[in-house]
Order: C-alpha cells, then structure tokens, then sequence
C-alpha cells in the first residue's frame, strides 16, 4: 500500500496527517509543544495511540526510542558516518537496515534481509511531502514511524547546518 505524508510546515507543532495514495485520512501524527526533545504519537483515526516516538535527550548522536503500548519496541540510533547517514535500527519486529539515497530522501527499508519500505521524498514549496511503500503483509503503522523517525534526524540535521 502507498501513502502520502504532507506535513504542513506552518503548524503548531508537528502535527499532520497520513493519507493512503487516494488521498483518505489513515493516520494522525501528533507532536508535543514545548517538550524537550521530539516528542510524537501515531494514532489511528478514532485517536487511539499506536506509537509514541521519544527522542533521548543529551547523546552525541541522535537516538530515537519507539514505544507501542507503553513498552519499547524499536530504538533508532545514527552512526558516526563520513558520507552517508548510517542509522542502527533494533526492534523487537526484527532486525532492520536502510539502504540508497538518504540525502536524497530515496531510501529502502529491509527487515531480515527482506525489502518491506521504499521512501521517497519531494519538496513542495509549502511543505514536505511523502511517499511511502509498504510491502504486504507488514506492519505499515510501524514502518511509517520508522520513516518519520529517519526524516526527523535527517531534517534536525539540516537545521543544524
């Protein structure tokens, strides 16, 4: 399944809204104001949280800790890396790895080996957009928190800069 995810760049917050390829509603991302760190939940359309994304605070590179019912389920760290970002991802849905462009916002995501994710990215001039891929049969709340996670790192980055 595809989905598009258009943040709106003049919110309070990060707050935005996850559409299938026909443009329905599936997702809402909601951040927290005047938090320390990132700080965003998933929910589904009724508002039920599905992940709550934490960022940790204070480490020399970023780190990302992804919950799901209170407990952790998956941790993002990025590398030190000369060229090309390099992420290590470890949950408990399997081992995860991200491959092609990420400068480029043109990556790959491979659970086990196995292909389950292809991101792309194109600018607007109002606002990110989007594309997300998911492969059958895989968890999609979770693989477009992942993606949101990789984005966010990237665009603190690019603040930074």
């Amino acid at each position: 399944m595809r989905y598009l995810i258009r943040q709106r760049i003049f919110s309070f917050g990060d707050n935005f809204t996850i559409k299938d390829d026909q443009e329905y509603d599936r997702y809402i991302v909601q951040g927290k104001v005047f938090s320390l760190g990132d700080k965003l939940k998933i929910m589904d359309l009724d508002g039920n949280e599905l992940f709550y994304i934490e960022q940790q605070i204070f480490r020399f590179l970023p780190e990302y800790f992804i919950y799901a019912g209170g407990q952790q389920m998956a941790s993002v760290k990025k590398q030190l890396s000369f060229f090309t970002p390099k992420f290590i991802i470890e949950s408990v849905n399997g081992s995860y790895d991200i491959e092609g462009n990420i400068f480029g916002y043109d990556f790959q995501i491979y659970k086990d080996g196995r292909m389950v994710a292809v991101i792309n990215k194109k600018w607007f001039s109002f606002g990110d957009s989007y594309g997300v891929e998911i492969m059958d049969g895989e968890d999609h709340a979770f693989l477009l928190t992942l993606a949101i996670v990789i984005d966010q790192v990237l665009h603190d980055e690019q603040k930074r800069h």
